[in-house]
């Protein structure tokens, strides 16, 4: 009876062995390393803004762009974001990141490989008999890894965050190249209305200088008067001259975003006075924190980093590898006719010993990037609360502007009216005139450039504001 026990203990050692084996790496699992706990909460936000909101403005929404009333931007925008090198390079960075979330995934479960082959060995023995052996196996084999302390759904997570940091860069991308886009599209409708302020001027001076040349003729004018007002002329011709250079440049620039070749890139225009100026409004400080990609994407980050950390502290304790594999294996060629069969079982630990500080380094820097991505997220915020400060500041400034600019507008084209009128009649000289039109000229050109800053003040709002965007509810 003894004896019999003792057979039975030795066939069932090994299975309750490896059975006790599992038990205990099933407890060691319980002890897995957490992720530190970086920032328990963002920085402390200020209740309100310190600029003039406009009371009558509208927060972005996900069609902002509309607001403009503009269908040249918008045709503009669609060809942007279907060809811009920038935006698929944004969406290739978003796929190589779900890549390699999916190459991270598969480390949570086991690997499985088959293998089979067939031989045949012929051996000539000195002086002897020659034989010739025959053998076919094949086999199945498994190995898992078993994540005792969270180093492989550490990595995991910091792949799942840099993918949801990509997809955030994305959408980042999205909204610089849409503001980039109609940036450059105002741009080019802006330098079109000066080209024919411009154009009206040179216009205004080449028929004063027709009327300088006919007093001159009748002695009434001195050949100072005609030469200033030639003078005039070309100087009016060479600021048509670089304002054409700057519309050619803006609008190679523009077909650069859409994503298209400068050369013979034509965009279907409307007038600059067409376009709506909006009144954007802003959420409130805290609200930043979901409606930014950028901020989004730093605290993403900050995820990462914090699972990296626990990637290099797991580095400090054994990794443990079970595997198993059968087959069947016969003594002939190409065929497994009456195998004999194998089962085979195994585990492994490993653990270094001495590696010269390589894996304590390994944590330092791990936690000096997660301490450096605290202070980007920080610095992120900062700068966000600043931009939405400027740009309410700039919104409000321009509009008083360009409210003064169109006054100056109009007494600038009253002066030079009476100027030309009482230059006919002799009751002033030339200079008056000419500094009558330089005024009108300078006026109009800067009511343009004042409208173009409104319109870019808008627009930079509805930029810093995030565009629309909402981040998703974790979870949703």
């Amino acid at each position: 009876m003894k004896t019999m026990l003792c057979r039975t203990w030795k066939i069932f050692f090994p299975g309750l062995s490896f059975l006790l084996f599992l038990a205990c790496a099933g407890f060691l699992a319980g002890c897995a390393l957490k992720d530190p706990k970086a920032l328990a909460s963002p920085p402390a936000m200020p209740s309100s803004w310190s600029a003039e909101i406009h009371a009558q403005g509208m927060v972005p929404d996900e069609n902002w762009w509309r607001t403009f009333d503009s269908s040249g931007l918008e045709d503009l925008l669609k060809e942007a974001l279907a060809a811009s090198p920038d935006m698929a390079m944004a969406v290739e960075r978003v796929v190589q990141a779900e890549t390699q979330l999916r190459i991270a995934g598969a480390s949570l479960f086991p690997s499985l490989n088959i293998n089979g082959g067939s031989s045949w060995r012929r051996n000539w023995a000195s002086g002897g008999k020659t034989g010739s052996t025959e053998s076919s196996t094949l086999s199945l084999g498994a190995s898992y890894e078993v994540d005792v302390w969270g180093k492989v759904a550490a990595d995991v997570r910091a792949a799942d965050a840099l993918f949801s940091a990509a997809a955030y860069d994305e959408e980042a991308v999205r909204l610089s190249l849409m503001a980039g886009v109609a940036t450059g599209y105002f741009q080019v409708l802006a330098l079109e209305k000066r080209l024919d302020i411009a154009r009206d001027n040179l216009a205004i001076a080449n028929r004063v200088l027709d009327f300088v040349n006919s007093r001159y003729r009748h002695g009434s004018a001195t050949e100072l008067d005609v030469k200033r007002q030639q003078s005039a002329v070309l100087s009016q011709e060479a600021t048509c001259l670089s304002l054409e250079e700057q519309y050619a440049q803006q609008l190679s620039a523009l077909a650069i975003l859409v994503g298209r070749a400068p050369q013979d890139f034509q965009v279907r225009t409307e007038a600059f006075q067409d376009l709506r100026i909006p009144e954007v409004g802003a959420y409130l400080p805290s609200d930043l924190l979901l409606r930014r990609p950028d901020i989004a994407r730093a605290e993403a980050q900050i995820t990462a980093s914090e699972a990296n950390v626990t990637v290099a502290r797991a580095a400090f304790f054994p990794s443990i590898q079970l595997s198993g594999s059968g087959g069947l294996s016969s003594t002939a060629l190409l065929s497994l006719s009456g195998p004999q069969s194998s089962l085979g079982l195994s585990a492994a630990i490993a653990q270094t010993l001495l590696d010269g500080g390589r894996r304590r380094n390994q944590v330092e820097a791990a936690e000096s990037r997660l301490r450096e991505q605290v202070e980007t997220y920080r610095k992120v915020i900062l700068t966000a609360l600043k931009e939405v400060e400027d740009g309410l500041s700039r919104a409000g400034f321009s509009a008083r502007q360009m409210a003064l600019q169109e006054d100056v507008v109009e007494k600038a084209s009253r002066s030079l009216f009476l100027a030309e009128l009482r230059y006919r009649e002799g009751a002033d000289d030339l200079l008056t005139l000419l500094e009558a039109q330089r005024s009108l000229f300078q006026a109009e050109d800067q009511a343009v450039q004042l409208r173009l800053g409104r319109l870019n003040a808008a627009l930079d709002l509805y930029k810093v504001l995030g565009g629309g965007w909402q981040k998703e509810a974790e979870g949703g």
